[in-house]
């Protein structure tokens, strides 16, 4: 097996180093052939030359610069299509993914069981506001887009890079590996991994970030919005037919007061709230119709480093070497589908 590990690089000058230092010397130990493509996600500070030159000290290091921030997802997406191996492990850049755990996932993928395989924590390594956020997310996106798996979902992956092809005409400027994986497979599996605490710097996805990141998978990957619009009206529907009904009522009782402004003022806002929210859906829905027709595109390449896709062909491992030094058997019985 011959692994592409995606790093998106994002303010991680100081972390890089030492990140892709034990990435190497983990699969060189474990002979397992390898690339790693760093995607500097137009990072402000000097990530980019960190990260051109470890292409120059290590062997087998990528590095490509897009030509502004466009996301992580985003990022990964550009790694993954650059990636030439026939497993891809994506992993952040902030050292909280330890490389001494890519084995254990690899592991998972061994044989027909798991095309997907996802490492969690032990225990949750945010804060309360960023854990609440993220879990909402996630269960956002198992109610809403049919990813079946989404509880589980962590930037700690690894899949086969056949998945891709599920895909790769896969374009805009919203894009959603996890949902874009949803599409191809089904086998999933989970895999419990130690994680460190981030040492530099803080997240980048803070929970006002993480919220939009919900709203452009919900808006971008689902039509749950405009059911939920058309639902909201046939309420409404019902809430006037109670009210119409209850002033026919009076009427025919002979209760009826003097004009009944508040109910009219009441139904009126009522019916113009539901209105301009459907329309408001409608219109961001046209909105990113709209701007896919403009093709803005999901990334532009700036510059790359290191050897290209092209320069070295991907090469089989020797046929007696150890598939994964330092993982036995018992791998297996921390792996649990999904």
């Amino acid at each position: 097996m011959s692994v592409s590990v995606v790093i998106p690089c994002y303010r991680s000058a100081t972390t890089l180093p030492a990140l892709v230092n034990r990435l190497v010397s983990v699969l060189r130990d474990a002979s397992i052939q390898h690339e790693v493509i760093l995607a500097v996600d137009g990072s402000p500070d000097d990530t980019w030359n960190v990260a051109a030159e470890l292409t120059r000290l290590f062997e087998g290091v990528r590095a490509i610069r897009l030509s502004r921030n466009y996301g992580q997802h985003n990022a990964l997406v550009v790694g993954i299509r650059e990636a030439r191996f026939e497993v891809i492990v994506t992993m952040d850049d902030d050292l909280q993914h330890p490389p001494e755990e890519i084995p254990l996932l690899l592991a998972a993928l061994e044989g027909d069981r798991h095309d997907l395989v996802y490492g969690i924590p032990h225990e949750e390594e945010h804060g309360f506001l960023r854990s609440l956020a993220s879990r909402s997310v996630k269960a956002g996106m198992s109610a809403t887009l049919g990813v079946r798996h989404a509880r589980s979902i962590s930037s700690f992956r690894a899949f086969h890079t056949r998945l891709r092809d599920g895909f790769q005409e896969m374009s805009g400027p919203h894009v959603s590996v996890d949902v874009a994986l949803s599409w191809t497979t089904t086998q999933v599996g989970v895999v419990r991994v130690h994680m460190d605490e981030r040492r530099h710097g803080q997240s980048n996805y803070t929970p006002r970030l993480l919220i939009r990141h919900a709203v452009n998978m919900l808006l971008g990957y689902s039509a749950a919005p405009l059911r939920v619009a058309s639902y909201l009206g046939f309420l409404t529907g019902f809430v006037g037919l109670f009210l119409g009904g209850s002033v026919l009522w009076y009427f025919i009782t002979g209760d009826t007061k003097v004009a009944g402004f508040t109910t009219i003022a009441t139904m009126v806002a009522i019916f113009s709230s539901v209105q301009l929210i459907a329309i408001g859906i409608l219109g961001e829905y046209v909105g990113r119709i709209h701007g896919s027709g403009m093709g803005r595109p999901t990334y532009v390449i700036r510059e790359h480093a290191g050897p290209s896709a092209e320069a070295v062909a991907p090469q089989q491992l020797r046929a007696d070497a150890p598939a994964y030094a330092g993982v036995g058997s018992g791998a297996e019985e921390r792996v649990r589908t999904i």
